[in-house]
């Protein structure tokens, strides 16, 4: 079988006209959506770490883990604009059976993930209206919010993007009034607050484990490269302001609070609506519980963007069955989303414990496999366009050395934890493991269909 053809863009993909394409804000808050949500889930850092040292790893992981990847997707979405994103910078890096890997390892992920965020807005909605969610009614709500992802993303990237952007000012509204009043009552009237506390060297590690999680994802929003209009300029700008918003997202509202004197003891996990309470009155606890809803929408919504276009450009590479890249008159992988929403509706039913270490497990791998793409890629093709640059080659070359060594940091980590059964760092190996087993199956069906479809030889 003769080798794979490497692209730089999807040869059958029909990208959308300039019209329906992403411009930089909706890109910006789409990203955002993808990375973080909102400040939901910061508090689980404050149990292992207290308010200065919570505030201290939200300001420098950035520098470690963020900034890196921001700087190395910059490069390659802007050099390598392709529907698939980091699927195609590794195959075109290192060959196909790489690619594979990188997109299964994301695929994979997509599924701790995605069953998270319908369970979230349950949550969420429950909190406002409990007889909505009672029994039986809590998958219906999850099923729906499924459909309705489904039914937007089938309107296109803008859609998308567009809808992000009012999510995102409806989400982040309540919490600027959040911010102004602990800040005003820190000011004016603090409370004798909480800085400093105990802790274990484990409860810090799950502090920075939890931080890590929330800074993670930039790599998402390359998946829909040709459907972002003027990709080469936008995509690192998108980056580098998307990387902001969610640091100065996390470190507001945590630094309101801890002005505003508000213990720890009463201070914790889903604990926004409280704290909103305290500082503004019931009225800004219910803001911040309905920006529960829009944090679990809007990640769905967001993420559903990005995941399936991995299938519609592995089916283009002849790695999946043709019939996941049909398209509709949008430009939108129509097979691709109704599968995927279907996988993740099931995964709705599961019992399993999300755990953070598997997530960061299965995406730090793929992340490994994206910066030593850059830097084969700055090896193989030194002549590549590239509209933006990280730097020099040694600067390239390092890049990927501290988000590395926290990876490394998070697999020591988990070495305790467990997922059914077994150690969690076993269960993420054995998820990775299929994937070699699954580029076998689709190299056989590859050369299946080439001997069928040969003309025999006389």
């Amino acid at each position: 079988m003769p080798p794979a053809v490497e692209r730089q863009s999807s040869p059958k993909f029909a990208a959308p006209a300039k019209g329906g394409k992403l411009l930089l804000v909706p890109l910006v808050t789409a990203t955002y959506f993808m990375v973080s949500g909102g400040p939901y889930g910061i508090e689980d850092i404050l149990g292992g770490a207290g308010y200065l040292r919570a505030l201290v790893i939200l300001l420098l992981l950035p520098l470690f883990w963020s900034l890196p990847t921001t700087l190395m997707i910059g490069e390659l979405a802007s050099a390598i604009p392709a529907e698939g994103g980091f699927y195609v910078w590794v195959r075109r890096a290192m060959g196909p059976f790489w690619g594979f890997q990188e997109a299964w390892l994301s695929l994979a992920a997509s599924v701790f993930d995605m069953a998270i965020y319908p369970t979230l807005f349950v949550l969420y909605l429950g909190k406002l209206a409990p007889s909505w969610t009672a029994g039986h009614r809590r998958i219906v709500w999850a099923l729906l919010v499924v459909i309705i992802c489904c039914l937007w993303n089938l309107r296109g990237a803008r859609a998308v993007g567009n809808g992000a952007v009012v999510l995102f000012v409806l989400l982040l509204a309540p919490f600027a009034v959040l911010v102004i009043a602990g800040f005003w009552r820190g000011f004016h009237a603090p409370g004798p607050g909480s800085w400093h506390q105990q802790h274990s060297s484990a409860a810090l590690n799950t502090a920075i484990l939890v931080a890590m999680w929330n800074y993670m994802g930039w790599d998402n929003a390359s998946t829909v490269a040709q459907e972002v209009e003027d990709p080469q300029h936008n995509y690192p700008r998108a980056m580098l302001l998307s990387a902001a918003l969610v640091t100065l997202t996390y470190l507001l509202p945590l630094a309101a609070v801890a002005a505003a004197g508000i213990s720890l003891d009463r201070f914790s996990t889903g604990s926004w609506a409280d704290a909103a309470a305290t500082l503004a009155g019931p009225w800004l606890a219910i803001a911040i519980v309905a920006g529960g809803l829009i944090n679990g929408f809007g990640m769905f919504n967001a993420l559903m963007l990005s995941y399936t276009r991995l299938p519609l450009a592995m089916a283009e590479d002849g790695m999946l069955p043709q019939w996941l890249g049909v398209q509709n008159s949008r430009s939108v992988p129509v097979a691709a989303i109704l599968v995927c929403g279907v996988g993740w509706a099931l995964a709705l039913g599961f019992s399993f414990e999300r755990l953070i270490s598997i997530d960061l497990i299965l995406y730090g791998a793929s992340l490994i496999l994206e910066f030593v793409a850059l830097v084969g890629l700055r090896l193989k093709e030194p002549d590549l366009h590239r509209p933006f640059r990280a730097g020099n080659f040694a600067v390239a070359s390092l890049l990927g050395v501290a988000p590395t060594a926290l990876i490394l940091f998070a697999l020591y980590s988990a070495r305790g934890e467990r997922m059914a059964h077994m150690p969690a760092l076993v269960f993420a190996l054995l998820i990775a493991g299929v994937g070699p087993l699954g580029y076998w199956a689709a190299r056989t069906r590859q050369r299946r269909q080439l001997r069928s479809s040969s003309p025999p030889v006389s």
